[in-house]
C-alpha cells in the first residue's frame, strides 16, 4: 500500500504540474511573456503545493504507524497484556506481525497470539487505508489552494525558490543533525563502555580478547580491552594499501593526464574504474586464494614464516581496490589545472618533466592530498578483504607476515549475533568506533591546514 501511494502521489504532482502551467497559460492568453513567472514557475508551484503537505504526512505516518498499531493490538487484549512482562510483549508483537504479514512465528500459535495477529492485520490495513485517504486529502486541498491563487500577476518564481531554499535548509539542517546523532550516540554508548572498563586499560592495554562469561566461576570470565592491537593492525594494513595505491593511482593520472594520447587514455582510464566496480567479496577471495599464498611462499623463500592470513597480503589487495580512488580523482583535478600554467612555463624553457613536477603537481596538490584521504578513508573502512585475508587475530606487531585484525573487523565481530547492549563486550563496537572517528577526524584536520598552508605559499 505505501508504495501505491507513493506512487499515485507522483503521478497526481506530474498531473498538478501541467495543470498549472496550462492555467496560467490560459490566463495569459497563450502570450507568457505576459505572466509576472514563467509558466514553468506556475507549474512548479502547484505541484509543490500538492507534493509537500502530503510528503510531511507520509513521513509523520512512516514514523508512528508501527507504534500506534501496537498500542491498538495491546488495547484490545487488557487482560491478557497485564499478566506479561516487557520482554513477553516484544516476544508478542512481533510473532503476531510475522503472522499478519504471511511469515512464521517463533513459537506455535494459539487463540491469544492468533487474536493478536488479526488485530495487527486489521489495524495495519486501516493504517494504510487512512495514508491513502490522508494523502489524497492533502494533495487535493493543495491542488484546489495552489490553482486558485495561479494569476497572471502572481509571483510564483518567489515563491517556488522560496520553498526550494526551505527544503535545501532543511536537508543540510537534516544531515547536520544526523551527524550530531551518530556522535552523540557513540559518545553515549562509549560512555557505559568506559564505565566498567578503565581508559587506561583501553587506550594502553597490550592485550585485546573482548570475551566476557555467561558464569561468574566460568574460565575466562574478565575480558582483556587493550585496543592497541586493533589500532596497529589497522594502521599497518593501511599503510600497506596506500603504499601501494598513491604512487600506481598517482603516476598513472600523471601519465594519462600529460603524455598518453587521446585514443590510450579511452582505453587505459575505463579499465583503471572497472576496479571499482568490483565487489570487495571478490578482492577477498582473490586475496585469501592467490595473493596469500604468493605472499607466504615468497616469505618461506627469504626465510621468514609466513602466516597463511597476513597482513601483507589484505594491504596489497586492498591497495589495488583503492587505486580508481587516487587515480580519478587525481586525474580530474589535474587536468583542471589551467592550460595557461602549462603554456607559461613551457615559455620559460622549461621541459615537459619540470612543468609537470614543478607547476602542475602544486597546482593541483589540494586535489590530490583529498584523493589520498578519500583513499585512507576507504582503505580504514574495508571490512571483508581483512576478514578473508587478514584473519581476526588482534596481534601486536609490525610485521606485514602476520596475521592482524582491524577496527572495522572488531566491530562487526562484536555486533554480531543476539548480543545484549548491556555487557562490555558490546559497548566495546561502540568506544572502537568513537576512537575511529576521532582519529579520522584529526587526519582530515591536518590535512586540511597542510593544504591550506602550502596554498597561501603557491598563491
Amino acid at each position: 500500500m505505501p508504495l501505491l501511494v507513493f506512487a499515485a502521489l507522483s503521478a497526481a504532482v506530474v498531473a498538478a504540474y501541467f495543470a498549472g502551467r496550462s492555467r496560467a497559460l490560459q490566463l495569459a492568453g497563450g502570450r507568457p511573456w505576459e505572466l509576472s513567472a514563467q509558466p514553468n514557475y506556475h507549474g512548479a508551484f502547484v505541484s509543490l503545493a500538492c507534493a509537500l503537505p502530503a510528503l510531511g504526512f507520509i513521513a509523520l505516518w512512516w514514523m508512528l504507524q508501527g507504534s500506534l498499531v501496537d498500542w491498538a493490538v495491546l488495547a484490545g487484549l487488557p487482560q491478557e497484556v497485564a499478566r506479561l512482562s516487557s520482554e513477553e510483549i516484544d516476544l508478542l508483537l512481533r510473532n503476531a506481525r510475522a503472522l499478519a504479514t504471511g511469515g512464521i512465528a517463533s513459537v506455535p500459535p494459539d487463540d491469544f497470539l492468533t487474536s493478536a495477529a488479526a488485530s495487527m492485520g486489521r489495524y495495519s490495513r486501516m493504517s494504510s487505508i487512512g495514508l491513502a485517504v490522508g494523502s489524497a486529502i492533502l494533495v487535493g486541498a493543495g491542488f484546489s489552494a495552489a490553482q486558485s491563487r495561479v494569476a497572471r500577476r502572481f509571483p510564483a518564481r518567489v515563491h517556488v525558490e522560496r520553498w526550494v531554499r526551505w527544503m535545501l535548509m532543511s536537508c543540510s539542517t537534516l544531515a547536520i543533525l544526523t551527524t550530531i546523532g551518530i556522535v552523540l550516540s557513540l559518545i553515549f554508548e562509549a560512555g557505559r563502555f568506559f564505565s566498567r572498563v578503565s581508559p587506561l586499560e583501553f587506550f594502553f592495554g597490550l592485550t585485546w580478547s573482548p570475551q566476557m562469561a555467561l558464569r561468574a566461576d566460568q574460565v575466562g570470565s574478565s575480558g582483556a580491552f587493550g585496543a592497541i592491537p586493533v589500532f596497529a593492525g589497522t594502521f599497518l594494513i593501511t599503510s600497506i594499501a596506500l603504499c601501494v595505491a598513491v604512487p600506481t593511482g598517482l603516476f598513472s593520472a600523471i601519465y594519462l593526464c600529460e603524455y598518453a594520447s587521446s585514443r590510450t587514455r579511452g582505453i587505459i582510464k575505463p579499465l583503471l574504474e572497472i576496479l571499482a566496480g568490483i565487489p570487495t567479496v571478490v578482492y577477498g577471495f582473490f586475496a585469501a586464494l592467490t595473493i596469500a599464498p604468493i605472499v607466504r611462499g615468497m616469505g618461506e623463500s627469504i626465510g621468514i614464516d609466513a602466516a597463511s592470513e597476513s597482513a601483507l597480503a589484505a594491504g596489497l589487495v586492498m591497495g589495488v581496490m583503492i587505486i580508481p580512488f587516487v587515480s580519478s580523482l587525481s586525474d580530474d583535478v589535474i587536468r583542471a589545472v589551467p592550460q595557461a600554467l602549462r603554456d607559461a612555463a613551457l615559455a620559460m624553457g622549461s621541459t615537459h618533466a619540470e612543468m609537470v613536477r614543478q607547476v602542475v603537481l602544486p597546482a593541483a596538490l589540494p586535489g590530490i592530498v583529498g584523493a589520498i584521504l578519500l583513499a585512507a578513508s576507504r582503505a580504514i573502512g574495508e571490512t571483508m578483504i581483512v576478514v578473508m585475508a587478514a584473519g581476526l587475530a588482534a596481534n601486536l606487531t609490525a610485521n606485514p607476515f602476520e596475521a592482524v585484525t582491524t577496527v572495522t573487523v572488531q566491530i562487526v565481530g562484536l555486533l554480531t549475533g543476539d548480543q545484549e547492549f548491556d555487557s562490555a563486550k558490546t559497548l566495546a563496537a561502540f568506544a572502537l568506533g568513537l576512537v575511529l572517528f576521532a582519529l579520522t577526524l584529526c587526519l582530515n584536520v591536518l590535512a586540511l591546514h597542510t593544504v591550506r598552508k602550502y596554498r597561501e605559499q603557491y598563491e
